[in-house]
């Protein structure tokens, strides 16, 4: 048995990454895959997908072949109820009879072995803190993730386990089992197939039995139904019915969040926390191949109709021996990953303001040092991250909004502002003045004294640009060597003393750089936007004629738009 992602389908949203407690998704982008030898079957990925890309595939082709073959027993969990509703319980075990298996049992003797064990344990006062879960998921994460609880684990068989044992004794040690159900972590190390309940649909539909034409009494003896102890899990009822809620002996705990509170109670603090149920759902009726959550209490009481009435006597056979003992393991995590390797992913990703890490938890990890180890063992994504993508946006943004060489505005932010100023002064009456910047003689400087001097001198006119505005004002980079200021609620005058700032400002800069007298300068187009006057011609479009104009007398001048140019000696020409 396991779970699949089928490429098709698969969008990469990651949402399956998240949840998955016991890491065993990895991310190539954009192909995301399930480890078959980590994933310990939870199903918390196929309620979280909701592009329907991950299924459950279990043993259909080996099932079909031990039905043909007509000796095998089924284990066939009361949970089927809801699946194959509003089909009867017998209908479905007639079925399973006509498409060749042996036997079909309910999946009850499991569960009252393994809850009359846990009744003997409960009757001795000195056991202390014990950990009792009959889901193998639970199981599974507590010996790779909680070590210290292993020592606290109940050691007793699940109930899949147990009721494997008890038909093996019963039917001989060569004795084939099909396991149908949604509790399916462990099936593959006690059964010889293993299907879900839709697969059990489909093996019947191939071997051509219809289960809503079955008859609604049973056609044969039914194996045992009855309970006399259990519940479903294996819990005995007894101990259900002695401890209420609040009990400090009994505590029933959902969610394998619950595991570390308990594993710092008893690792950290010494804590005797009693006797603990824990599961990672409410039960198999809560787990996602069963069907949405919020049919929870429909399933339940399907199933409770369903069950028949509790014997006064045990209904497992006292001459049957079976061993429900068992050991835990410790399972080793791999290579262990440097204390640098974490780091370098972490500053990838950006620290908080003030310099720890964020360990928000978005990316389905508790710390930010918890999902750089995911990362390095290929298990998640910096897409997970989003202040890795929230700091990527801002610098898209800025790469998009900065020129990388002068520090001022691209194009773009260009035309966006100048759209602003547009609309702003429209509304206010307030004019704006705009000023196109072309250096002079630019690819003679860059041709005889080199593209390095060239970018330098780019950059310095850059600076002297940014130093001539305000803030309100913007200084862009229109393209090459032209750039262009617009200068907030200023008139026509106010903008070409601007001008004539930035010109004196850029012919000394070039002297700063050790090169002749001249070599580095600008002309520069002055124009104004006046929204109280009838002139509509585009100011960007003026400000470039008048630039054009004060090329035309030589450079290194201020024209104003309709005006005579203004040169480096401040006189007209």
């Amino acid at each position: 048995m396991r779970f699949e992602i089928n490429p098709d389908k698969c969008v990469s949203c990651l949402a399956c990454v998240k949840v998955c407690r016991a890491g065993a998704i990895t991310v190539s982008d954009p192909v995301v895959e399930i480890l078959d030898d980590v994933c310990i079957l939870s199903g918390a990925c196929l309620s979280e997908c909701h592009h329907d890309a991950i299924r459950a595939v279990g043993d259909l082709d080996r099932a079909l072949e031990l039905a043909e073959a007509g000796n095998a027993v089924l284990i066939f969990a009361v949970e089927g109820a809801v699946h194959f509703y509003p089909a009867t319980p017998e209908q479905v075990v007639n079925a399973c009879y006509r498409a060749g298996f042996r036997a079909v049992h309910r999946g009850v003797i499991g569960d009252e072995l393994v809850a009359k064990e846990y009744q003997a344990l409960w009757a001795d006062p000195d056991w202390g803190t014990m950990i009792r879960s009959t889901c193998p998921v639970v199981i599974e994460q507590i010996e790779s993730q909680y070590p210290e609880l292993v020592p606290y684990l109940a050691p007793i068989q699940t109930p899949l386990a147990a009721e494997s044992a008890y038909h093996r004794s019963t039917y001989g040690s060569d004795v084939r089992l099909v396991y149908v159900g949604v509790c399916l972590a462990e099936a593959d190390a006690h059964v010889d197939a293993a299907l879900t309940f839709e697969e059990l649909g489909q093996l019947l539909q191939i071997r051509g039995v219809s289960v809503e034409r079955q008859s609604q009494h049973y056609e044969r003896i039914p194996e045992v139904r009855e309970r006399h102890l259990s519940t479903a899990g294996g819990l005995p009822l007894p101990i259900l019915q002695m401890e209420h809620q609040a009990s400090r002996r009994f505590r029933k705990m959902r969610g394998l969040d619950g595991l570390g509170p308990v594993a710092r109670a008893v690792g950290v603090d010494k804590l005797d926390v009693g006797f603990v149920d824990i599961l990672p759902c409410e039960g198999c009726l809560d787990h996602p191949l069963i069907g949405p959550k919020d049919e929870l209490y429909w399933r339940r009481w399907v199933v409770a109709a369903t069950e028949p009435p509790r014997s006064p006597s045990p209904v497992a056979d006292k001459m049957v021996t079976v061993k429900l003992g068992r050991a835990f393991q410790l399972h080793g995590n791999g290579r262990q990953l440097s204390r640098a390797e974490i780091e370098e992913v972490i500053e990838t990703i950006g620290r908080a303001p003030g310099g720890s890490t964020w360990d928000c938890g978005a990316c389905g990890y508790d710390t930010c040092d918890g999902f750089a180890g995911a990362m390095l063992e290929g298990r998640s994504t910096l897409r997970q991250c989003p202040y890795y993508l929230e700091r990527r946006a801002e610098e898209a943004h800025r790469v998009s909004a900065v020129d990388e060489l002068t520090g001022l505005a691209t194009y773009r932010m260009l035309r966006s502002r100048i759209e602003q100023e547009f609309a702003r002064s429209d509304r206010s009456g307030e004019p704006f003045g705009v000023l196109f910047v072309d250096m002079d003689g630019f690819k003679v400087l860059n041709d005889a004294c080199g593209h390095e001097m060239g970018n330098r001198v780019l950059e310095g006119v850059g600076r002297e640009l940014e130093r001539s505005v305000r803030k309100t004002d913007l200084a862009a980079r229109y393209g090459g060597d032209e750039f262009v200021l617009i200068l907030v609620r200023t008139d026509i005058e106010g903008a070409r003393r601007v001008g004539e700032s930035v010109r004196e400002a850029v012919e000394a800069f070039g002297r700063t750089l050790g090169l002749e007298q001249g070599r580095v300068s600008v002309s520069i187009g002055v124009a104004c936007h006046d929204p109280r006057s009838d002139q509509r011609e585009d100011v960007l479009e003026q400000a470039d004629r008048a630039l054009y104009q004060a090329k035309a007398v030589g450079g290194n001048a201020v024209m104003v738009a309709g005006r005579q140019a203004t040169n480096r000696t401040g006189a007209e020409s």
